[in-house]
């Protein structure tokens, strides 16, 4: 019984009013922040020393032996914020438990706050989830891929591969024996060219996968990365889309262009793969919701500050 509990509740999520019991004052984000980045204790970055005193009225540490200061938001995505750690925290669990994420005016409705200032925080956690999804291990055993594009359809414009304005990307599935989905990665490519899915295969794809995809030339490439390659003619329409082999692969495309077209009126392509990678952060931890604003507040606090120059570059 207790295990069927623990079950719903990781599938249910963080209700809001937990979240508030947990994080709904500023002192208790200031608590869960300094945990998260010194939960094993606090040691001064100069010389190593683990003893320190709290400034008061900041929070700022001040190492006992070298008297180095270390700010307590430094170094993070938080990086000497001017906003309340509350807010961020507010932000982190909007963005956490949304499954097909929020755009930047609803999430400034909830916050309280301008809309500029919500996309920045957005943008800055996204590229948190982005830096955490490029540290998990590669995809291994049997793995469905397929080409995609982000971008809407234009009047009069050319439909299909090389559309002018659609942002081209690779969607990765990994399965399980009984080949239910157990991870995901999105990728945004230059094109479908074998030396791009040749690099992409090296980076991404574990040697001696076993790699399914449609009849595309440019998919046998992941041989180069020690992978075995399974081509398979489709077709197209509704019934390629449905075939067994390529379910998973085609059902994670499905839901990721009907959440970003639920959601967003347009994703800019320099900005594309901050909002895959934070599908594709969602996607994979998707068993442990009620964990998922300390999963990313985690990342937060161990991801580099992305200054507002930096973000907006992509």
């Amino acid at each position: 019984m207790g295990t069927e509990s623990g079950l719903r509740r990781r599938v249910k999520g963080l209700s809001e009013v937990e979240f508030r019991q947990r994080y709904g004052t500023e002192a208790q984000c200031r608590a869960a922040l300094f945990a998260l980045r010194w939960g094993k204790g606090w040691a001064c970055p100069g010389c190593g020393h683990g003893g320190y005193a709290a400034l008061k009225g900041r929070a700022v540490f001040q190492c006992n032996r070298c008297k180095r200061q270390v700010g307590l938001t430094a170094g993070t995505v938080f990086h000497w914020t001017k906003l309340p750690l509350s807010m961020w925290f507010l932000a982190i669990y909007h963005l956490s438990q949304s499954k097909g994420g929020m755009s930047s005016v609803e999430l400034a409705r909830r916050l309280g706050t301008r809309q500029p200032t919500a996309w920045l925080m957005k943008h800055k956690l996204m590229a948190a989830m982005e830096a955490r999804e490029a540290e998990k291990p590669r995809l291994a055993g049997r793995v469905e891929m397929d080409d995609a594009y982000l971008g809407g359809q234009r009047p009069g414009g050319k439909r299909g591969r090389g559309a002018a304005g659609k942002t081209p990307f690779v969607a990765a599935v990994e399965t399980t024996a009984e080949r239910k989905p157990r991870r995901i990665r999105l990728t945004v490519v230059k094109g479908f060219r074998k030396q791009e899915i040749a690099t992409l295969a090296k980076r991404d794809l574990a040697a001696g996968s076993n790699v399914v995809s449609d009849g595309l030339s440019c998919w046998a490439a992941v041989e180069r990365a020690g992978c075995s390659h399974f081509p398979m003619v489709t077709g197209s329409g509704s019934r390629a889309a449905k075939w067994v082999p390529f379910q998973w692969v085609n059902t994670a495309l499905g839901n990721i262009k009907t959440a970003l077209a639920g959601t967003y009126h347009h994703v800019s392509p320099k900005h594309a793969q901050r909002y895959l990678s934070s599908f594709a952060w969602r996607f994979n931890r998707r068993f442990q919701l009620d964990s998922l604003t300390e999963r990313l507040a985690y990342a937060c606090a161990r991801t580099a500050p992305h200054p507002y120059r930096v973000i907006i570059a992509g």
